[in-house]
């Protein structure tokens, strides 16, 4: 089952409140801003700054 379009409509970075969006492969939420990917377990996205993975810019601009 996918994110609901309406609660990813809803859905902010919890460190910086800007809008996140869905990676390629749909198993985390980017943070462009912040650099950060907030993985989705079991249809739920953990929307925690310190469980967050760092990214580098190049892999958020080819996500959006």
């Amino acid at each position: 089952m996918a994110i609901a379009k309406e609660l990813l409509d809803i859905l902010v970075c919890p460190q910086c409140r800007q809008k996140v969006h869905l990676n390629d492969r749909g198993d985390g939420l980017i943070c462009a801003n912040c650099l950060l990917l907030y993985e989705i377990k079991d249809d739920i996205p953990v929307m925690l700054v310190e469980k967050a993975k760092q990214l580098d810019a190049g892999s958020c601009q080819a996500s959006q």
